[in-house]
């Protein structure tokens, strides 16, 4: 899997109950972009994401990592290759000790206990989190949860790092914690937030969703200029963008 990129082709899916969540979404991401998805609730970020390490399978069209279409039979190796994280870390955290928790996805992998063990202390300790390595991840807090969460990720040594709200419910501290460590992070990152200050801080590249379509898709900073745009998706530009905009008129009185 050497040319390290997701693609989406035409991607349509319906649930079983008959909802059409994607309606012909298609997008590229390179090698080492920062990508951010943004939308309503219910535009269809999370049934998107859910698409990029096979927990979904399209009903049509091609989701392609690295070269590789996503089937059945691909998934073991797409999932070594992208890595997802819950925008609820309890869901990715079961195991009796954080070590353990993180030391899951290698063990499944087959790898030596050596390896293992140096993937386990290289994730931790990129998020910031060995002196939690013996602890229970249930009595851990948010920001905790989720840079442990984040972790699990890591140790698989994934190319692409796909995440959903990973600075929701957080405290401001903890919530530039994680941005600062995906900002660290070296590989292409796809983000589906509600959280538009970290979007215009981290990602030079912005989707937007609406009602399971892609109706923008571009530089973050002229995604966010559009004001007919951001009101026709329920959105809202960053703070920051807002007040420069509130100066400009004040100053042109």
């Amino acid at each position: 899997m050497s040319h390290h990129y997701l693609r989406f082709d035409d991607v349509h899916y319906r649930y079983p109950n008959g909802y059409e969540a994607l309606c012909g979404v298609s997008f590229c991401i390179t090698h080492g972009e920062k990508v951010a998805l943004v939308g309503a609730n219910g535009a269809g970020k999370s049934t998107l994401l859910l698409h990029t390490n096979g927990l979904l399978i399209p009903s049509q069209g091609e989701v392609v990592m690295g070269g590789i279409k996503l089937t059945r039979r691909t998934l073991p190796l797409v999932r070594q290759s992208v890595g997802l994280v819950f925008q609820d870390s309890d869901n990715q955290l079961f195991m009796p000790t954080v070590e353990e928790d993180v030391a899951f996805g290698p063990s499944n992998m087959r790898l030596e206990p050596e390896e293992i063990r140096r993937r386990v202390t290289e994730a931790l300790d990129a998020v910031g989190a060995l002196h939690l390595r013996g602890a229970s991840p249930f009595r851990l807090s948010g920001g905790q949860k989720k840079r442990v969460a984040i972790a699990t990720v890591l140790s698989m040594e994934p190319s692409v790092l796909v995440m959903d709200e990973p600075t929701s419910n957080l405290d401001p501290r903890a919530r530039r914690q994680i941005i600062d460590l995906i900002r660290r992070f070296g590989h292409t990152t796809l983000i589906a937030t509600h959280d538009m200050e970290m979007v215009l801080d981290l990602c030079d590249r912005t989707i937007v969703m609406k009602q399971g379509r892609i109706v923008a898709d571009g530089s973050t900073r002229h995604v966010f200029g559009d004001l007919a745009l951001l009101e026709e998706c329920g959105l809202e530009q960053p703070c920051e963008l807002r007040m420069k905009r509130a100066l400009k008129r004040e100053y042109t009185l």
